[in-house]
């Protein structure tokens, strides 16, 4: 089972895939946004092509574990988009995610022009695999 992850941001869109067994996660691809219309497609033609039976999107809690505007946001993004997939889609916390991933790139040497280009795909790993890991039977 295929496994798409999700990394919403204002400017970009950082995917990732699991492996067919759902165990581990892969930088895929980062999404520049646009028109909500033409983000929702980009999103279902790789849905489609990668053959996906669920999206997990990373929900930016507060660190008290509120929802704060954000992750409004992103809900609201999520609706959109459970309109336009015929799977199911989750949310998995993503607190730190992105720090996490910055920190992953700055150990690799990477320029900052470069990082900007990968961030959002590594943080979408980092979600992805975060999710299969909590879900491991």
């Amino acid at each position: 089972m295929r496994i798409m992850g999700l990394d919403v941001g204002e400017k970009r869109i950082g995917v990732a895939i699991s492996d067919p067994l759902g165990w581990t996660a892969q930088g895929h691809s980062v999404v520049q946004r646009s028109t909500l219309k033409n983000d929702l497609a980009k999103l279902k033609e790789l849905c489609q092509q990668l053959e996906c039976q669920l999206v997990v999107v990373g929900l930016p809690r507060n660190m008290n574990g509120t929802l704060g505007p954000k992750a409004e946001e992103i809900q609201e993004f999520v609706r959109h988009l459970h309109d336009v997939v015929s799977v199911p889609i989750e949310y998995w916390d993503e607190r730190l995610t992105t720090r996490s991933a910055e920190r992953v790139l700055l150990e690799a040497d990477l320029s900052r022009r470069k990082r900007r280009k990968v961030i959002d795909k590594v943080a979408a790993v980092h979600i992805l695999q975060n999710y299969l890991d909590a879900h491991k039977s």
